[in-house]
This record gives C-alpha cells, sequence and structure tokens, in this order.
C-alpha cells in the first residue's frame, strides 16, 4: 500500500501601487499541476511589455519573462498575451513548493532600466 499526500503550492500574486496591472491575491494549486497567473492591464499603451518576476522571502525580485505579444517561453515559464494586449497569463509548467513566491506582472518600455521604473 502507497500512501500519497497532497501539497498545496500557494502562490501570491504582488500589488503594486499606481501600477497599471490587476492580479488575484492569492492562488493555491496542487503541486505537479501547470498554474495560469492572470494579470489585467487595460490601460497598457501600445509600446509597453509585460514583465513578470518572482520575488522570495528576504530577496530581490527575479526576472521571469516578457513579451509584447501572442505567446513566449523560456525554461522557467510561458506568457500568453491576448491579441488586444489588455491582459496576459503566465504558465507555471508542474509548480513544486520550491515556486512558492510572490509574482509581479509589470508593463512598461523595453528601453527603461531597472533604476527608472523604481
Amino acid at each position: 500500500m502507497r500512501l500519497v499526500t497532497g501539497v498545496t503550492v500557494f502562490l501570491t500574486l504582488g500589488t503594486v501601487i499606481d501600477a497599471k496591472t490587476t492580479q488575484p491575491s492569492s492562488m493555491d494549486c496542487a503541486e505537479g499541476e501547470d498554474v495560469n497567473l492572470p494579470c489585467n492591464h487595460s490601460s497598457i499603451s501600445g509600446d509597453e511589455y509585460i514583465h513578470w518576476y518572482r520575488q522570495n522571502p528576504n530577496q530581490s525580485p527575479q526576472y521571469i519573462i516578457h513579451g509584447f505579444r501572442d505567446t513566449v517561453s523560456n525554461s522557467m515559464a510561458s506568457l500568453t498575451i491576448a491579441s488586444d494586449r489588455k491582459s496576459s497569463t503566465l504558465v507555471l509548467p508542474q509548480v513544486t513548493l520550491r515556486d512558492t513566491a510572490v509574482y509581479y506582472c509589470i508593463s512598461h518600455l523595453e528601453g527603461e532600466s531597472e533604476s527608472s521604473k523604481r
């Protein structure tokens, strides 16, 4: 007989003051699931990109992925941007407890430096 235990991964979606994006505050999911994290950015301008970051406790935010339109992927995640660019979805494949973090969706011009966003 095998004992199977369920593990819940708790993902928190961050809020940025005066941000042009909105996200749900948190999501619960089972370990091993693919997770879809939604983001609305209805006031995005025509030349802004969507960027996703994750932040572990007591650490700086870490870049995950960014895109302008359609779907982009890398080894960590994929990002699907709606055709009207008013919303997007970050897909984290087969999450584990290591994926527990605060996730941020932001929009900004591609040429902006990290220091100019602060």
